[in-house]
């Protein structure tokens, strides 16, 4: 994805302002999650949507795949470093969305 120099909000709603993006980037704050489980976590997702969104978040190297030579084949999932970091960003949210609902 080219870099958005005029708007970094822009650039970073890009690569995480999707349904699904932030809330798959949050659950491998956790540690590396094994496809299915990971699916799991996401309340709501279709095994397409959930495919097509980390293969974009892995395109854009938030996430790395690391697919298992096993029968039945197994695939984790986990943050890269640039993934990691926006920790604080994906943690804030979750905790905006705490305070928010207790009012």
């Amino acid at each position: 994805m080219e870099k958005e120099i005029s708007c970094p909000l822009h650039y970073t709603m890009n690569l995480i302002g999707t349904k699904w993006k932030p809330l798959i980037l949050f659950h491998l704050l956790e540690g590396n999650l094994r496809s299915g489980v990971l699916q799991k976590k996401i309340l709501g997702i279709s095994n397409k949507m959930f495919t097509q969104t980390v293969r974009e978040l892995e395109k854009d190297k938030l996430i790395s795949r690391k697919v298992f030579p096993v029968v039945p084949p197994k695939v984790e999932y986990e943050l890269t470093k640039r993934g990691k970091s926006l920790e604080s960003i994906l943690k804030s949210l979750d905790t905006w969305g705490i305070e928010d609902c207790k009012s």
